[in-house]
């Protein structure tokens, strides 16, 4: 039996559904399922995903028995619609559409009007009388075809009816005559011919079968692979193609076409929300040719028909439990849904969607929480403009896509790219934006248009990507030549300052101050439902109270990693650690002679030789302790209750020291020694490698002072916050650590002057000791470290750097590279590599916990706040993960949907281990 590859819908019957997305692509599916439910669809059918890979792979050539199928399909369309391809008489004319698995808005291509020809043209006129409409939809067949198929771009189309326009004296496309129109259309085909080389073909089927190439062609244009990079979609077929018979919106003024949302995408709330235009094609909508109208308004013009719609999209909701995104035409005063889809939405709805459908029992906590994206909620904790802050307001424009946005303006994609790769803030403005804008878009802060609504190219990608935009500001003169826009008499030149509210709609000149989001309401109720579902904890990598307070403001379960080092850096205190480093050598030294004797005499001769050299040392040690204390009772304070790991001093010393001769000048007249001392200091310290350096654990087996200092800072602070009636959880963690050796060395000096510390203050605190595992060693011989530590956390940003040989200061400049060729499905510093350093995680959990069962384990890396980080973390049995305060309700989320998505996991394993 031949491979079935083409699928029809129509007359309440279809040969798919909504299950097989897989397979008809997110469009085609839809349209099969809304036949089936007798909802009023256009006929048509779907070619399947799979053919766009045989077709790539035939470089370029349909697979065999295609053509016929496709002219098979052809026949069934005709007989249901009652016309004939390329007929006089009784003209079918076809939409040519793209339609991934996973929705691409806008990324592939699309051709409407398909079999036009001057005969075509000429029967249509005698059939409905209406010349004007006839040429309306040639000149656009033409223009379509040409730039979407025959690649002459559709500047040079636009330029020709804008000259037509002028001369008329209109405004509007659909303010031009049938004559005009015809005249246009005779244009249109001279540019064709100019640009293409050869005349418009007459062959409704040559028509078909290169639009149907290029609809795959454009799978692998570079805007969509750019969108696919982007939004991280991997593994799909490649695009179905559907052919569709055609309904006009422009036949007259008892036509119109729109989109329409179920609820609001840029907020949520449950309202009707979209844009239509009436006597226009879909094209006319979300290009901004014309600025459409709120889709209320349909209710004045048309209210037999809103209603009917309005019903469709209550229903459509209730069958698909989610927002929908639908296109719609009305001819004649019927209406037609050309497309439903899962609708594209902001953070902020997405939250309120989900929480909204919980409460209407919708859907399920589970359903409610796969809903968002957890890279949605990281754009909900961007920051807002500061409502106490003065805006210079210079023009308004539709709230297309809310947030604050801040930038440096610019005029084009490229410079947006090129600017954002080196630094700056930039805000993209177009007339209007188009596919080929996508990677512009990402790197700006914000989009402005000034053309297009609600519903616009802008206004959707820029949602979908949690980008502000403000769209269809009529104000606006831009010029792409001179790099200008215009708003009355004030004149914004390329690279000026411009800030967008895309929840008013207002452009203003200069920076607007922004503030830090405030999460409350429905983002609260969401995260509360996560809590629920989620079995690991959250932490959170904090080094301020500041710091501890707003994590734990954001649901931070304790502290997974206090970075003691970047405590050195502040105030005055960066003074004493660098007298302490001048005096580190001799001290060793004095350290070394004292541990090779026993004999009293000559240890009190070292101890005199070495007065001053122990003086600075342990001096400067004395002026860091109340530096340090200080700290940690803030911390403990903020996260009074919950625990605390702080990291014992880890960097290599010649990060304190300055590296330039004038600092180093400095610092020598600051410590009243030679400049030459510190320069010699600075030389030594000098590593090849310093990450595999005199660093971590490392520091203390050399110079056990420091670690000293700071195990007493951690224990006195930790009491007198006890003292006050606060419960504080210290965690007491070494860093870098090898051999089990090397951690009961420095644990066993901790311990004892943690023990100094309980004689002296007379109370004591629970306290634990653990290490960080971030050497291989380390992993590898993890049953005998777990003897010594009570705790693991594992540092996967130097794990990665030593299993992987990357530096991670490095490798940025070729990990692009084997990310694209597929060598790393992702950079393995922004994602674990599950692969590999992931299967020494899981090795060092296993042989930790079969030394100490409860071994208590976390990871404390970058990694601990990205999803699929997270999901493995989940899956290897770890008790928390750690992350930056703005990234724990991120990792909140993942965690909640490593269960869900495990446990369907587990039950698709065990239905099949059933079968």
């Amino acid at each position: 039996m031949a491979k079935k590859r083409v699928y029809f819908f129509g007359g309440g019957k279809a040969e798919g559904s909504a299950k097989m997305k897989e397979l008809l692509g997110g469009k085609g599916a839809n349209l099969a399922e809304m036949t089936n439910l007798g909802v009023p669809v256009p006929a048509g059918f779907t070619i399947a995903t799979s053919v766009c890979g045989e077709y790539y792979d035939a470089k370029g050539k349909w697979p065999k028995g295609l053509e016929e199928e496709v002219k098979k399909n052809i026949a069934k369309l005709e007989k249901a619609m009652g016309a004939k391809f390329g007929d006089h008489d009784k003209p079918l004319l076809v939409s040519v559409r793209s339609g991934a698995a996973v929705s691409m808005p806008g990324m592939m291509d699309t051709v409407l009007n398909l079999g036009l020809n001057d005969t075509v043209v000429d029967g249509i006129i005698q059939k409905t009388g209406n010349a004007r409409f006839a040429y309306d939809i040639y000149r656009r067949f033409i223009d379509m075809f040409g730039d979407v198929v025959m690649g002459c771009h559709h500047e040079n189309f636009e330029e020709a009816i804008h000259t037509a326009k002028e001369k008329a004296g209109v405004k509007n496309d659909n303010e031009l005559s049938a004559d005009q129109l015809k005249a246009v259309v005779e244009q249109y085909k001279a540019i064709y011919k100019k640009h293409v080389g050869k005349n418009f073909p007459e062959d409704a089927w040559t028509q078909l079968k290169h639009s149907i190439n290029a609809v795959f062609g454009s799978w692998n244009s570079p805007r969509a692979i750019k969108y696919r990079q982007l939004n991280e979609i991997k593994g799909l077929l490649g695009t179905a193609v559907n052919v569709q018979a055609m309904v006009f919106g422009n036949m007259g003024e008892d036509c119109g076409t729109g989109v329409c949302f179920t609820r609001n995408p840029s907020t949520g709330e449950k309202e009707f929300y979209g844009e239509f235009l009436m006597n226009a094609q879909g094209e006319d909508v979300v290009a901004g040719i014309r600025t459409p109208i709120p889709l209320k308004e349909l209710n004045k013009v048309m209210p037999k028909c809103y209603k009917q719609l309005t019903s469709l999209m209550i229903r459509l909701e209730k069958h698909y439990t989610d927002m929908q995104d639908m296109e719609f035409t009305i001819q004649q005063s019927k209406l037609y849904i050309l497309q439903t889809r899962t609708g594209k939405r902001t953070a902020a709805a997405a939250v309120k969607i989900a929480v909204d459908m919980l409460k209407e029992k919708l859907i399920t906590n589970e359903k409610a929480v796969m809903r968002v994206e957890p890279a949605q909620l990281d754009r909900l904790l961007h920051p807002s403009f500061d409502p106490k802050a003065q805006r210079d307001v210079m023009a308004k424009g539709l709230p297309a896509s809310p947030g604050a946005a801040v930038g440096q303006v610019v005029f084009d994609a490229e410079t947006a790219e090129q600017w954002r790769d080196e630094g700056k803030k930039v805000i993209l403005v177009r007339i209007e934006t188009s596919p080929e804008d996508i990677g512009g878009m990402d790197a700006a802060q914000g989009i402005l248009t000034a053309r297009g609504g609600m519903t616009s190219h802008a206004a959707v990608v820029a949602r979908g990507m949690g980008k502000c935009c403000v769209a269809g500001v009529d104000d606006l003169g831009i010029n792409y030549k001179n790099k200008q826009m215009k708003v009355a008499n004030l004149t914004i030149s390329e690279g000026d300052w411009i800030s967008l509210d895309g929840t008013s709609g207002e452009v203003m000149k200069g920076q607007v101050p922004t503030v830090e989001p405030k999460l409350a309401g429905d983002f609260g109720k969401f995260m509360m439902i996560c809590d629920k579902i989620r079995k690991i904890g959250v932490r959170t990598n904090a080094d301020t109270p500041g710091d501890s307070r707003r994590a734990r403001d954001f649901g931070a379960e304790g502290i997974g990693l206090c970075r003691t080092e970047h405590m050195f850096f502040e105030g005055d205190r960066i003074w004493a650690v660098r007298e302490m480093i001048l005096a580190s050598d001799d001290y060793a030294d004095m350290l070394d002679k004292l541990a090779a004797t026993e004999n009293q005499n000559t240890i009190k001769q070292i101890e005199s030789e070495y007065t001053s050299v122990k003086t600075q040392f342990e001096g400067a040690l004395n002026k860091l302790l109340p530096y340090q204390r200080d700290d940690f009772e803030g911390i403990f304070k903020a996260m009074a209750g919950l625990p605390v790991t702080i990291r014992l001093l880890d960097p290599p010393l010649h990060e304190f020291l300055p590296h330039d001769e004038k600092s180093q000048a400095e610092m020598a007249a600051r410590l009243n020694v030679e400049t030459k001392i510190v320069k010699d200091k600075v030389d030594q310290l000098h590593e090849f490698n310093p990450m595999l350096g005199h660093r971590g654990c490392r520091l203390a087996i050399t110079y056990p002072a420091i670690y000293r200092m700071q195990a007493r800072a951690i224990i006195e602070a930790a009491l007198k916050i006890s003292k006050s009636g606060k419960k504080v959880l210290p965690e007491i963690m070494i860093p870098l650590i090898g051999s089990v050796k090397e951690l009961k060395i420095v644990k066993d000096q901790v311990i004892e002057e943690i023990k100094a510390v309980f004689a002296e203050k007379k109370s004591k605190i629970k306290y634990m000791i653990g290490t960080m595992i971030e050497v291989p060693r380390a992993a590898l011989t993890a049953d005998e470290v777990a003897t010594e530590a009570e705790f693991f956390s594992f540092g996967t940003n130097d794990l990665t750097q030593m299993t992987m040989g990357f530096s991670r200061d490095d490798a940025g400049k070729f990990l692009g590279e084997y990310v694209k060729q597929g060598i790393y499905e992702v950079d393995p510093f922004q994602a674990l590599d599950q692969d590999g350093v992931g299967k020494l995680v899981e090795m060092g959990i296993r042989l930790g916990r079969s030394t100490r069962n409860n071994l208590k384990v976390g990871i404390c890396g970058e990694h601990g706040g990205e999803p699929s980080s997270v999901d493995f973390c989940h899956c290897v049995g770890m008790n928390y993960v750690s992350c930056s305060p703005f990234r724990v309700p991120i990792a909140r989320l993942a965690a909640a949907q490593a269960v869900i998505r495990n446990d369907r996991s587990e039950k698709k394993t065990r239905q099949k281990s059933k079968k």
